[in-house]
């Protein structure tokens, strides 16, 4: 059963919500971030991304940068200013991009569900940015983004969605990016709670840092607390929870910095041992187990030769997998992908033309596009209980942070 947990939820004016509302903070870098918040006192970027505001060259893990988080944060409240809902309510929290639509319910969920793996993982945490976003937690006590859930698709609950989004939306509006926003308030949060015990699984599909950090946090929290009763907010780590069948990945590409020291006419052929290469290929693979290469100018089709063993298991067989395997680790001697300098990764809506770009540019030497990871691939990994490769999966469209915040 999940557990959904109401919530009086931090949140700004609906007039000032589109300039606070921010991508993630961890999709884009200091720059990019310092870029997309200038001119605007009010982005959350100032919070999530505080060293925008210290000196160029700050340690990003520095004293400095959780005081000025916790200082912008403070200042965010008192000149937005930011509201605390009236009650402990659940939010509906609809994202559209083109033609693309998905509707998922905005609540707190268990640590203690997390901690025992009734929310399914399927990544890997780094220490380092557990680190991070723990301390950014504790320093402010909340949890400012949402950890991306789902669920397998229930009739039920579609219904009440459907049947809130017929009321006024607390906020709606359209980011730069083109990607609409529109969140309502649910009248009637214990629907949804109850419906959700009918739910035997969650799974994380984007968060993992955000969600282990929520889990190290409580632990540091618990610790602290005299009379520990189970009930506190703390206790409770802020989602969006999404249907399993709304939700879009797109593919997570990559790009290698050189060839290992080979010629590209020397590398060709030794690809050529392994896939069959198919000259003027299509920037985009359009079916799994293809994939497409562009080199020297020029894409290529692959797909492994009829004679090539075959993959065997959940993972071993997903096409990031056998592309490393079979290619960039015997190949081009990218043993790690999470350590190595010479390999890096394009996500998203930058698709094949940012890979040509880079190749054109001498950025990278080569770069792979890969047909998207599924999101049924994705749900048997975790119900298996194995771990996908780094890199394996791209969401669009993304959630905003800093329009429902959750205090611990």
């Amino acid at each position: 059963m999940a557990v959904i947990h109401p919530f009086s939820a931090l949140r700004p004016p609906a007039e000032k919500a589109k300039q606070v509302s921010s991508v993630p903070y961890d999709v884009v870098n200091s720059e990019e971030a310092a870029a997309l918040a200038k001119g605007n006192p009010l982005s959350f970027l100032h919070v999530s991304r505080p060293e925008i505001d210290l000196p160029p060259g700050t340690d990003l893990y520095s004293d400095a940068v959780y005081r000025k988080a916790l200082e912008n944060y403070q200042k965010l409240i008192a000149e937005c200013p930011l509201q605390t809902e009236d009650v402990p309510s659940l939010y509906l929290y609809r994202l559209i991009m083109g033609e693309h639509e998905q509707i998922g319910v905005v609540a707190c969920c268990s640590v203690d569900e997390y901690d025992q793996d009734l929310i399914r993982k399927h990544e890997r945490t780094r220490r380092d940015k557990e680190d991070d976003r723990t301390r950014h937690m504790m320093v402010l006590q909340a949890q400012t983004g949402p950890v991306f859930l789902t669920y397998n698709a229930r009739a039920d609950i579609d219904n009440m969605a459907l049947e809130t989004t017929i009321t006024k939306p607390l906020y709606d509006f359209t980011a730069d990016d083109g990607i609409q926003h529109t969140i309502w308030h649910v009248p009637d949060a214990v629907r949804f709670v109850q419906a959700f015990r009918e739910v035997p699984f969650l799974y994380i599909a984007d968060g993992h840092h955000r969600a282990a950090s929520a889990s190290r946090a409580r632990a540091e929290l618990k610790a602290q607390s005299f009379a520990h009763t189970g009930d506190e907010e703390y206790n409770f780590f802020l989602t969006v929870i999404f249907p399993d069948d709304q939700l879009q990945i797109l593919p997570y590409n990559r790009v290698v910095k050189d060839l290992n020291g080979k010629t590209p006419a020397d590398f060709l052929a030794e690809v050529k041992r392994v896939f069959e290469a198919t000259e003027n290929g299509k920037p985009q693979p359009d079916q799994p187990k293809n994939w497409s290469m562009y080199l020297d100018g020029r894409w290529y089709g692959l797909r492994l030769r009829s004679d090539a063993a075959t993959a065997q298991g959940l993972v071993n067989s997903l096409d990031v997998s056998v592309l490393q395997d079979r290619l960039l680790d015997p190949i081009l001697g990218i043993k790690d992908v999470r350590t190595d300098k010479r390999i890096d990764f394009v996500g998203g809506l930058r698709g094949t033309k940012e890979l040509e770009r880079l190749v054109k540019e001498g950025k990278a030497a080569v770069a792979f596009s890969l047909h998207a990871t599924t999101v049924a691939d994705l749900l048997r990994v975790s119900d298996a209980g194995e771990i996908m490769p780094p890199k394996s999966t791209w969401f669009e469209p993304k959630l905003r942070d800093g329009l429902l915040i959750h205090r611990i």
